[in-house]
């Protein structure tokens, strides 16, 4: 599973908002998200897609990051992958 971090999300922004930005530049449809509260001033929120090698994210991720979206500036990372055993 990859995971990619977008940080800065608008606080009211819904997850399928999230899905068709993302969507629109060419990302697959993520299978899980997780909101990240933070400071509450830069929220942020983790997806997860199954499916989904972390090299296909790294060569999307270009495209978003760094993005005026919503009146916020989006840092757009993908995650590193993690050993769970």
């Amino acid at each position: 599973m990859a995971e990619l971090w977008v940080g800065n999300v608008e606080d009211s922004t819904t997850d399928e908002e999230i899905k068709t930005f993302l969507c629109h530049y060419g990302f697959p449809p993520f299978d899980t998200i997780q909101r990240v509260e933070g400071t509450g001033e830069h929220p942020a929120v983790v997806l997860g897609f199954n499916d989904i090698a972390s090299h296909v994210l790294q060569s999307l991720q270009p495209r978003v990051h760094n993005m005026f979206w919503k009146s916020r500036t989006l840092v757009v990372q993908v995650v590193p992958g993690r050993d769970e055993t």
